[in-house]
């Protein structure tokens, strides 16, 4: 994160715990509307509309009162959706069992794209079985981990 995405992700992160929100992360960027502080929130039971009104009302003083930002800035809070690339222990841990896609940087096997069931990960790996074979990823060598998601 950067120095303004790191300062608003301490000032948010015990508001949202104590409303029962994990904040999954904090975005401060140039979009063509202009700058926006974007603060990404989860729960277990996934996040209402009104969970995100809730945090936005409640952070909303504090931050003008921290002041992180120079300039006119539009505020979001929302949902990460449930597309969300995988970034945080938690998302680990809720996919285990599931299926994902691992676009890897560079080949590994011939390949950069695989896709599979989420068998296991750590702090530095995750294992996937595809087809039958179980393979193990660097998460340093991964570009993108994310959900398979089917309807």
């Amino acid at each position: 994160m950067g120095k303004v995405a790191d300062e608003v992700y301490k000032l948010v992160l015990p508001i949202a715990e104590s409303f029962g929100l994990e904040v999954v992360e904090v975005l401060y960027e140039k979009k063509y509307s202009g700058m926006n502080l974007t603060i990404v929130i989860d729960k277990e039971d996934g996040v209402t509309i009104d969970d995100c009104e809730k945090l936005h009302r409640a952070i909303d003083a504090p931050l003008d009162e921290l002041d992180p930002i120079d300039e006119s800035y539009i505020l979001n809070v929302s949902s990460p959706g449930i597309d969300r690339p995988l970034k945080t222990e938690r998302d680990y841990r809720r996919n285990i069992n599931k299926k994902i896609s691992v676009k890897l940087y560079k080949p590994q096997n011939g390949k950069k794209v695989f896709q599979g069931v989420l068998v296991s990960y750590d702090e530095q790996s995750l294992t996937v079985e595809v087809k039958g074979e179980q393979i193990t990823f660097n998460k340093k060598d991964t570009a993108l981990v994310e959900p398979i998601i089917e309807f």
